[in-house]
């Protein structure tokens, strides 16, 4: 850097006065020439020839220029009167605040901010679209299932409503084939046709006079074994009709109804027919030998529920009187551990025990009336 005459440079560490005697130049003398510094000091200063070419090592201080022409700075540049040049290296620049990196540092910080603003957002903005697709999804799929099933529920209404009668469910032929009646509480009723009975058996030719008077208990006895389903129990009753016919020479299985270890109803002779026990009677028949097994809870009420379906539709005496087979014969049908049971119910009649009249004795029955045998 050239410094003309005048020129007063201050350091830190010591004060200068550098002055620069130029040749008077004409109008086009345009440069500076044969330059002669001398400093004026405490201490004498060599020049380095290369101060004005070399930038690296050009003094950083206040330079004031004062009655000086002809001053060029930088490439063909020129100042007329006095200039005051201020130059401020980085040292200076920190202690006056001014931070060269801060605009670029804001710049990147905003540029960062920015980007992790917009990442947020399109990372929230994929969220969004995902918990969106996710809930459509779901929301089809739950109207589906409700759409399945209100159609299921029609369908099974509708089958209903064109299986079940609109009237009352009594015995006979009252209802359609291949239904079962309900007694209440699950006690099914089995008819002839369902546990598959013989074509086999003769005509009935003795019919049940009602309201029954008497309704007599029996087992089957012979060490059977109670059956627990439907198809075990078919078998059994088919069993015991081919028994009675094929072996004891009657027309038909023995009683009016069967009720098996699980509760169900199962059709015998049925409402219209006399037993082969006795005419005025209704006789019911434990499947099992209940000598050496229990009757099972839902047996005995099923029975109770079938005794009550009778007095309600008076196929029953209102004040009917029921016995024990062995009351009416030397017998043990219906096993000890049924006894135990039906002599606790209310309609039960203790005849021909001790001081009782015999059984059937008001009806003019006789002990051979109880060996019906048909």
């Amino acid at each position: 850097m050239y410094t003309p005459q005048g020129a007063q440079e201050q350091t830190s560490g010591e004060t200068a006065l550098w002055t620069g005697h130029g040749r008077q130049g004409g109008p086009g003398n345009q440069g500076l020439n044969n330059h002669t510094f001398t400093a004026s000091s405490t201490s004498t200063m060599t020049m380095p020839q290369n101060i004005f070419t070399n930038p690296a090592i050009q003094p950083s201080s206040v330079i004031n220029l004062s009655n000086s022409t002809d001053v060029v700075i930088g490439p063909m540049t020129q100042y007329q009167g006095p200039v005051s040049i201020y130059y401020m290296d980085a040292s200076m620049q920190t202690a006056a605040g001014i931070n060269s990196n801060s605009g670029s540092s804001s710049s990147s910080s905003s540029t960062s901010s920015d980007a992790g603003i917009g990442g947020k957002r399109s990372r929230g903005s994929s969220r969004s679209r995902r918990l969106t697709r996710n809930t459509l999804l779901l929301s089809v799929l739950v109207l589906l299932v409700l759409i399945t099933a209100i159609v299921i529920v029609y369908v099974e209404l509708s089958r209903t409503r064109g299986e079940l009668p609109n009237k009352s469910i009594y015995f006979g032929n009252t209802y359609e084939d291949g239904t079962f009646p309900n007694l209440g509480n699950g006690h099914l009723v089995i008819e002839r046709v369902q546990w598959g009975a013989s074509d086999r058996s003769r005509q009935l030719t003795m019919p049940l006079q009602r309201p029954i008077p008497y309704v007599l208990i029996t087992h089957i006895g012979v060490q059977s074994i109670p059956c627990v389903n439907l198809y075990k129990c078919s078998i059994k009753m088919r069993t015991i009709q081919d028994s009675a016919i094929a072996e004891k020479n009657l027309p038909d299985i023995q009683s009016n109804f069967y009720v098996s270890d699980e509760g169900n109803i199962y059709v015998g002779r049925g409402w219209d027919w006399a037993n082969t026990y006795a005419n005025h009677t209704l006789a019911i028949t434990f499947m099992g030998d209940y000598g050496r097994y229990q009757p099972t809870a839902k047996q005995l009420e099923g029975v109770q529920f079938l005794l009550a379906h009778a007095v309600a539709n008076h196929k029953l005496d209102l004040d009917y009187k029921l016995v024990a087979q062995n009351q009416t014969k030397s017998s043990k049908s219906p096993g000890i551990n049924v006894y135990r049971e039906i002599s606790k119910w209310p309609h039960f009649y203790g005849c021909n025990m001790e001081q009782a009249p015999k059984c059937g004795s008001e009806l003019g029955m006789t002990a051979a009336s109880w060996n019906g045998g048909q």
